[in-house]
Parts: C-alpha cells; structure tokens; sequence
C-alpha cells in the first residue's frame, strides 16, 4: 500500500475545505443558508459577555470581522476534514472511488445538518469531493509522484473556483433588492424631507444633515448575516399573557392608519463622540392599537419583543405605548439591513432596543433579561443626553466653526453651550430649528475667533432643563457619557 504523505493530504484538504465554502456561498450566497452564517451565529451567541463589551468598546464595528473570520476558518476547518476522512480511507484500497464518493457524503452531510438546506448543501459537497479526488489520485498510479507542481495546480484552480464563486455572487447581489427599492416617496414624507433641509444649519465642516440616508445610517447586528424576509410569508403574534392570541400579516399592517415619524437612533455601545447617531423619516403604524387587541391580562406588566434573527429585547408595557411599527424608511421600503420588512421604534430607547425584524410580542407573566441583559447590559432604559463635536473648521474670514449634533431622546434640547477655554467660560451655541416629533436630535454650531490653540468643550441641556452629565464613563454597560472635549488650533 501506498503511504500517502500526511503534508500533501493536509494541503489538499485545506484546498477541498477552502472550495468547499466557496461551493456553498455560490450556491447559498451572502445569507443565513451559506454554511457560516450558522456557524457565525453560534461563535457570537457562545462569546462571553465581558469578552463582548472589551470588543465593543475597543474594536468597535471592526469586531464583526474578526468573529466572521474565524467562523471562516470554523467552515474550512470542518469540511477539510471531510476531505481528511476520504484521503485515508482511500489508502485502504486499490480504488479510490469509495474515500472520494465518502468525502462528498460527509461533505454534504455536514452542511445540511448546519444549514438544514439539504439541496444548497450540495455547493459545498461537489467541490469537496473534487479536490479530494484530485488529492487521491497518486494512490491509483503509485509510480506517480504528487509534485510540487501538482499541488501548485491544484492551488491555483481552487483559487480560480474561490474567486469566480465569489464574482458570480456579487453579480447576483447587484441585482437583489430586497427591501429599500426605490418607491415613490409620497407626498407627507417629501415635505418632511424637505423640512429637514431647511431647518439644517450652514455648516461648512462635514456634519450629516437633519436626515441620515440609507448608506450614512449606523447599523449594528448581533450577527452577520441578516434574515431574507418576504412581506408576503412576514406576520406579528401578540402572545403570552393576553385574553387573546393576535395575528397580524403584513397587507393587515399597512392597511392601519399609517403615520411618518422622524426617530433618531443612538447605538448604546458606541463612544461618547462616536458616530453611532442617525436620524430618518420612517413611515408606519403604532403599536398601541394592537396590544389593545390582544387584552393584556398579567399583572408583570412587560413584554418580550423578539426577531427572526433570534434577537430579544424586553420592556414595561408602558413603553410601548409610544412605540411604531415601521416599514419604510425616507420614503421607501424599509432596507432589510434596517429590519424589513417590519423593525419596531421606542421612542428615547437606545438603538439596540429598536428591534429589527420583528415576529412577536410576548407579554410576561414575570420579568426576564432580554439578550443584552444577559451580557451584562443595562441598555433597555433612555438614552443619555450627547453634544456631539464632530467637525471644526478654519473659515474664510480666519474664524474657526465647531459642529455637531445633539440629542436627549425624549427630553428634547434645549440648548447647546460651547467653551473655548476648557470649560472655563460658557456660550450659547446656534440650534437648528426643532423637527416634529418627540425623539429627535438637533445641529449645533458655534463660530470663535482664535489666537492659538483652543480647549473646546461641549455640553447640551436637555428639554427638562438638565445639564448633560461631565463625569465620564464607558459605554459598558449603560452608555457612555460625559462631555466632549477636543484641542483646536485655529
């Protein structure tokens, strides 16, 4: 018998892995059917809270990278040593047949038991089944050698299948467009818009506007891969402790009396001058109307909201009287990285609260930590107030504009004040106009004539008339706060 070297088995199984996953993303594409998007999924859930809040507040949105790289390598791993299994077995006989055709088996096997898509699962099966074939091949002809060159080759045509899966799939994506298509914006969202660039301030630095556009607003999920909803297969359950169970599709929900709402979003996780803070017009229904219809009948007075992706946030009942149901965003159809087809909106709840892709509404008979809270969270309650710096400068009379945004949640803002000498003296800084709505941010700007180097701080008064809090702390676990300072030299 032919002993086959462990080191040129190891690099074809690598490569049979490697195909492997590029056969299931060009059969599955960029969705949770690829095999990695499960496999992501159990890395996050399985991470330790603490690990989680050092990634957020360290790394940020880079983080998500690191966790899909390794369950990439997880996949890889897992199908290479499919190809393992088969490369030995086929030491054991004259033909090589059966530790090929049980490679592909284990192959395919393996993926529909992660993905529980038997038929995408062959994408991943075929390609592993042909490297190891090829890694098998010397054992049939044993005065053969394997060579260099036959391992180079064999590099470069999985190379060759990686990069042409991973071209054919982003030809398909440019012409998916699940959620956020264009519509025509109706009449009640275009004056909104409208009213938001005219109250936006002249500010020369590089501060968003009063509206946020789809590529400009934060996104951040609990994995990587988002779930692919169809308006026509989505529905709402209200259920738990209510008199009785309620159903709503899609056609019912917008059928309701409809409302657009600008709501700003501010992510709990993010720094204290980050970039985490967005505002839209979003176009939906209360929630009210149909708790109503389910006759909550607990004493708890809580409600479980949880998501396709296997989110879950928990709230008093209370504060989803002020909630909305939305499905569209500026005008449009809600983009499914945004939750479509349908994400619900607390008004003053941070971010991570406003739950995407939302499936039901569980009243409780008693309290429980929703997926955040389990981390070590506490991100369920209002958001801080925030006078963001995020642009200063040097204008054409010499003069130096600071910029930014301000926000408060419910609270409103009052009023921005600017110090230019480290804190040491105060003034009112310029406001945009409010917009309607109760959970809205505001601009701010504020012009100084320099000599030299400037400690600018900037602090916001909320619609209560409270001082936005100096004392500084993390993002972990309730968000962060303080006041924002930065060195400008004119």
């Amino acid at each position: 018998m032919v002993e086959y070297p462990s080191r040129n088995a190891v690099a074809f199984a690598t490569l049979a892995g490697m195909t492997g996953v590029a056969g299931s993303y060009m059969a599955a594409g960029y969705t949770r059917e690829f095999l990695v998007a499960p496999i992501d999924d159990l890395v996050v859930r399985a991470t330790p809270g603490p690990i989680v809040a050092w990634m957020i507040e360290n790394v940020g949105e880079q983080g998500h990278l690191l966790h899909i790289a390794l369950s990439f390598v997880i996949a890889t791993g897992l199908l290479a040593g499919t190809a393992i299994v088969g490369l030995h077995i086929a030491q054991g006989f004259e033909q090589p047949v059966i530790g090929i055709g049980l490679s592909g088996v284990l192959a395919w096997s393996l993926t529909a038991l992660i993905t529980a898509e038997p038929l995408l699962a062959v994408g991943a099966a075929g390609p592993v089944a042909v490297l190891t074939a090829v890694g098998a091949t010397p054992l049939a002809a044993p005065k053969h050698d394997p060579s260099r060159r036959r391992a180079l080759i064999s590099s470069v045509g999985a190379l060759a299948f990686v990069g042409t899966a991973i071209g054919l799939r982003r030809l398909a994506a440019d012409d998916d467009t699940t959620g956020g298509e264009s519509e025509t914006t109706d009449d009640a969202v275009a004056t909104l818009l409208q009213e938001a660039e005219a109250k936006s301030l002249d500010i020369r630095g590089d501060v968003p506007g009063l509206v946020s556009t789809f590529e400009e607003f934060y996104n951040v999920d609990i994995a990587e891969f988002d779930p692919n909803l169809s308006p026509d297969d989505w529905s709402l359950t209200i259920t738990g402790e209510v008199g009785d169970d309620v159903t709503v599709t899609f056609d019912e929900l917008t059928d309701m009396p409809t409302e657009r709402r600008f709501v700003t979003l501010r992510c709990v996780g993010e720094g204290l001058n980050g970039a985490k803070l967005d505002n839209a017009v979003w176009t939906g229904t209360p929630i009210e109307p149909l708790l109503e219809m389910a006759d909550p009948e607990g004493e708890c007075g809580c409600a479980m909201l949880r998501a396709a992706d296997g989110y879950f946030v928990q709230f008093p009942i209370e504060a989803l009287e002020d909630g909305f149901l939305a499905w569209g965003m500026n005008g449009r159809s809600l983009p499914e990285s945004h939750g479509h087809p349908v994400r619900v909106l607390i008004p003053g709840h941070w971010g991570e609260t406003n739950v995407k892709w939302l499936t039901e509404i569980e009243l409780l008979d008693e309290e429980m930590d929703g997926y955040w809270e389990q981390r070590g969270w506490h991100g369920t309650g209002p958001v801080n107030t925030v006078a963001k710096l995020w642009s200063d400068t040097v204008l054409d009379n010499g003069n130096v504009e600071v910029a930014g945004h301000a926000y408060a949640g419910t609270r409103g803002i009052e009023r921005v004040e600017v110090s230019t000498d480290g804190g040491g003296t105060w003034q009112d800084a310029d406001l945009s106009e409010p917009l309607p709505g109760i959970d809205v941010w505001r601009q701010w700007r504020y012009e100084f004539e320099p000599d030299g180097s400037h400690e600018v701080v900037v602090r916001a008064i909320d619609g209560e008339g409270d001082l936005q809090p100096e004392e500084r702390s993390d993002a972990f676990p309730s968000g962060a706060t303080g006041w924002v300072t930065k060195t400008v030299h004119g």
